[in-house]
């Protein structure tokens, strides 16, 4: 009698066998691109800790976007980079702030051929670096920042987002978005939510890519979720579908494998993860000593997150992994 175990491996045989009895499939339209846009720039600028990623000038935006629908990557994130910071961020709601800026120019360039998603915040747009609008203890004001991020919402919406991201965790940031939206004509523009966004060491690269700094050396963990808690993430993710949101984030991705799973068995929306900067520049700083395979292990790490259950992944990858994936 055969050993049960030969029945699996006569499966594996072939590559073509592998693929034909694969139960989780990474698709290109699976991807969304993270980019980055600078208000000072005239050509791309190389991001230091995230090797292969640039921030952008507008032109060279332009370009970039067009290489990723021509590699089947059809959706993308934008951030902004300011030449101005103040104490409330005045640039992330200005009509010829830089996302707003970039957005017109994208829209008019490629139409609806890309999903075009903001991050919605201030952090990159403040003088604090904070996500929010300070009280006069130096502190977060949740519902002063709430008012900021309705602004925001309107002038992205205006300016060609089919989707706004808000990032910030605020409380009750997805329900006062939505009003916003529909009070000015926009129910038509979704929301990717950050429900699930902890207070992580994985963002450091990212950091650098947005030029934000938190003044003074405080940090987020007031707002942002604690990485010891597990069962917090639903309920905020269920207060977030419950307020409107379209989309549900879980940020970040390969250290919350659990979290992501536990997300996508609560909601029914589309789940999205986002294998952040700093999982991306471990697997670049590897691959560069030779010590791994860069492209097989960021393919690992990727169908990793999908197997457990996104939907979608906004993935520093996007681009060069999108030639080694299906449609």
């Amino acid at each position: 009698m055969e050993s049960p175990l030969i029945r699996p491996r006569r499966l594996r045989r072939t590559p073509a066998l592998r693929r034909l009895v694969a139960e989780t499939t990474l698709l290109r339209r699976d991807l969304i691109a993270p980019l980055f846009v600078s208000e000072t720039l005239t050509s791309p600028a190389k991001i230091s800790s995230l090797p292969g990623q640039f921030q952008h000038s507008l032109d060279s935006l332009v370009a970039a976007v067009d290489d990723l629908l021509g590699a089947g990557v059809t959706a993308i994130t934008l951030f902004g980079l300011p030449a101005m910071k103040d104490a409330h961020g005045s640039q992330a709601s200005d009509e010829q702030g830089i996302l707003q800026v970039a957005l017109r120019r994208l829209r008019s360039e490629f139409g609806d051929e890309v999903v075009l998603m903001p991050d919605l915040c201030l952090d990159e747009f403040t003088d604090h670096g904070h996500c929010g609008v300070l009280d006069g203890r130096g502190d977060v004001d949740n519902d002063a920042t709430l008012l900021r991020y309705q602004e925001i919402a309107v002038a992205q919406a205006q300016a060609g987002a089919d989707l706004v991201a808000p990032s910030g965790m605020m409380d009750g940031q997805v329900g006062a978005i939505r009003d916003a939206l529909d009070g000015a004509g926009f129910s038509h523009v979704g929301i990717l939510a950050y429900a699930v966004k902890y207070h992580s060491g994985l963002f450091g690269p990212f950091r650098e890519a947005v030029d934000v700094s938190i003044v003074g050396g405080g940090n987020r963990s007031t707002y942002q979720q604690d990485p010891a808690n597990r069962r917090e993430s639903l309920r905020e993710a269920l207060l977030d579908v419950e307020q409107g949101a379209d989309i549900v984030m879980v940020k970040p991705a390969l250290t919350y494998l659990d979290v992501i799973s536990d997300v996508a068995s609560a909601v029914d929306v589309p789940v999205a993860a986002y294998h952040v900067s700093g999982e991306y520049a471990m697997v670049k700083a590897a691959a560069e000593r030779g010590w791994i395979d860069g492209d097989a292990v960021a393919l690992e790490q990727l169908t990793a997150v999908k197997r457990a259950g996104a939907d979608m992944i906004l993935t520093y990858f996007a681009r060069e992994i999108a030639g080694k994936l299906d449609g």
